[in-house]
């Protein structure tokens, strides 16, 4: 019997289960909305909201054990210095699932999570080597 444990195993090694998580919230706190299937994203919530809680205290000490989940620092910087101080008046709550069908190829059901009150200009964005490099314009383009 599996009288108080919680979450969910997905199929997964503890190992997996602790990466898979890390990415999502990774991804999430890039982002700040992510679709994923409905079991992780129910799962993701409290590991994000325990992540904010932690930004919310902004000490060193919660920005250590926060670095120990999330292993990227630029995804550290934006949890402590914008999201933190965005829900710094908030109790709890800071992130919502939404029910976004099935997938097309195994029916799986699938969710978005994002974050309440998100900025709408963060989907997408990414801090890679892709968005850093120099425009291009057409004159150089054509040579």
């Amino acid at each position: 019997m599996r009288h108080a444990y919680s979450g969910r195993k997905l199929n997964r090694t503890k190992a997996h289960r602790r990466a898979l998580f890390a990415n999502l919230a990774n991804a999430l706190i890039k982002h700040e909305q992510i679709k994923t299937t409905l079991p992780k994203a129910k799962d993701l919530r409290p590991y994000v909201e325990k992540l904010i809680t932690l930004a919310k205290r902004g000490t060193l000490h919660a920005r250590r054990q926060a670095a120990s989940k999330l292993r990227d620092d630029k995804v550290i910087q934006k949890l402590f210095g914008v999201l933190g101080e965005r829900y710094k008046t908030r109790n709890g709550g800071y992130t919502r699932v939404l029910k976004a069908g099935l997938r097309y190829g195994d029916a799986a059901p699938m969710a978005i999570i994002e974050f309440v009150d998100r900025d709408v200009d963060a989907k997408g964005k990414d801090s890679g080597p892709a968005q850093n490099a120099p425009e291009v314009t057409g004159e150089e383009a054509a040579v």
